[in-house]
């Protein structure tokens, strides 16, 4: 297969397979058989190595003893690292989209939060599509900060964390009280952030963003 073919496939595979380790599909510490990886996306093993090599840059999966790959397991240290790295880069996005935005940027957060709030009653059923509109939702917020490098690495830093953001979802979302905190906070964030009160809305997202993992690491465990 030429050069070319190889890394178109091995580009298309890769967002697969990450997509499939970030919503679960994939375990943390899973055994990446070839065999199974090969019918599930229908390709040969160059695009698949290759994919897997680019996977491992990213740290969402390792090598196993030289035997092949497996998901990167996670844990609470780790967990805390990121989601307390997040918690920053987002308290420097919203700084500088307050500073930065204009009437388009909050007229944007506007809609994301009319979209996201009409599946909130969907979150049960259709957590998937929910948590598509909260990502688009707090994207339009850290968008404002009109920084290309800050973006990048915000969004690393939301893929590795929402590994453990699906856990926290399916254990706490079906818990009526914990989503109104959730809904309540997404409120009390778009009121400081139209009011253009910087220190409130750094405050209030830095809070938002750390719930989950203080959540998760209540009972120092992650099953």
């Amino acid at each position: 297969m030429p050069v070319a073919d190889v890394n178109n496939y091995a580009s298309i595979v890769m967002t697969q397979l990450k997509q499939d380790i970030l919503s679960g599909f994939f375990k943390p510490g899973e055994k990446l058989l070839m065999s199974r990886l090969k019918e599930r996306y229908q390709v040969g093993i160059s695009p698949l190595r290759e994919a897997l090599s680019q996977l491992l840059v990213e740290q969402l999966v390792v090598v196993e003893n030289q035997r092949g790959f497996k998901v990167h397991p996670i844990s609470l240290e780790e967990m805390h690292d990121i989601y307390r790295s997040r918690a920053q880069i987002e308290q420097l996005c919203i700084g500088l989209a307050i500073e930065r935005g204009d009437d388009e940027w909050e007229a944007t957060i506007l809609a994301c939060a009319h979209k996201m709030q009409k599946y909130a009653d969907c979150i049960q059923s259709q957590p998937q599509e929910w948590e598509r509109r909260h990502q688009a939702f707090h994207t339009a917020i850290a968008s404002g900060c009109q920084s290309p490098t800050l973006l990048q690495v915000r969004r690393s830093l939301y893929e590795k964390a929402s590994r453990y953001r699906n856990l926290w979802l399916n254990k706490n979302m079906p818990d009526s009280s914990v989503f109104a905190v959730n809904q309540q906070q997404h409120q009390d964030l778009i009121t400081a952030l139209l009011q253009r009160d910087t220190q409130l809305a750094q405050q209030l997202i830095a809070e938002h963003l750390l719930s989950p993992s203080l959540l998760l690491g209540k009972n120092d465990s992650l099953k």
